[in-house]
């Protein structure tokens, strides 16, 4: 049953679908389109202002989060950045010591002696060659070592200086949104001050119609009543307030009429 229903709704929509695309043509996305903006639109400006406001702070909040790891990230920068330091100024030092070493060695290899001795031990020429070369390999590896740490440390230093940068003006933009969404805040509690308790802001235009037109129809039968009051006063009698004269009456009519000997008759 289930199933069959699907079926069902299935056809039913790509009917209309099939029907919408006869009406329309190629221009059925576009209708498409435009109703779904209308109607986004339309559901956006419904959406209350306090709820907008409320919106736009929780979204702020949830900044600070952010902001605090990327604190945590630039602290463990910069220690990692004072060890780095330690680090090259101690290779530095050895490079120094290392290189008065070979300098030592390399001035006892332009005598012509054939054995040297160092802390009570004694040497051949050709030891003391082997360990120059040793000695001498050693201090290049630590030198090219010293150099790939600071072009690392300065590398590092850069990075932090552009994270702390990105940071304080993540933390300015926050400070900025804040104080506008404040100044929106009270611009709305204005608003609401000022608006009469109960009062809606929009009415209901059916409403003032119909009660046009019953405005109208009071009007009109008002009219109706004046009209047929008017018109019974027209047509009733006046009450006699004297007794006609058969004889006086008799006389006007023949007179009217040219009828005199009528009258000569009358008055005899």
């Amino acid at each position: 049953m289930i199933f069959k229903l699907i079926k069902l709704g299935t056809l039913a929509t790509g009917g209309a679908l099939l029907a919408s695309g006869l009406v329309f043509g190629t221009e059925l996305g576009s209708y498409v389109r435009s109703s779904y903006h209308d109607m986004r639109a339309s559901v956006k400006d419904n959406i209350p202002v306090d709820f907008q406001l409320r919106r736009a702070r929780d979204l702020l909040a949830g900044v600070d989060p952010e902001l605090h790891n990327n604190i945590r990230l630039v602290a463990e920068q910069e220690v990692e950045i004072a060890n780095l330091k330690t680090e090259l100024e101690q290779g530095q030092n050895n490079l120094v010591a290392e290189k008065s070493r070979i300098e030592k060695v390399r001035n006892c290899l332009n005598t012509q002696q054939t054995s040297f001795e160092f802390s009570g031990l004694s040497y051949t020429r050709g030891q003391l060659t082997q360990d120059l070369g040793r000695q001498f390999t050693h201090y290049k590896e630590a030198e090219t070592a010293l150099a790939a740490k600071t072009e690392l440390l300065s590398t590092r230093e850069r990075s932090l200086a552009a994270a702390m940068d990105a940071m304080e003006t993540a933390k300015a933009q926050k400070a900025t949104l804040e104080a506008q969404i404040d100044g929106l805040e009270a611009q709305y509690h204005l608003v609401q001050a000022a608006t009469p308790a109960g009062c809606e802001t929009k009415l209901d235009n059916s409403k003032l119609s119909q009660a046009q037109q019953v405005v109208g129809d009071i009007r009109k039968q008002l009219a109706v009543a004046e009209h047929v009051l008017a018109h019974e006063a027209t047509f009733t009698p006046e009450i006699p307030v004297d007794q006609v004269n058969e004889k006086d009456l008799l006389t006007q009519v023949d007179e009217h009429f040219g009828d005199k000997s009528a009258s000569a008759r009358a008055g005899n």
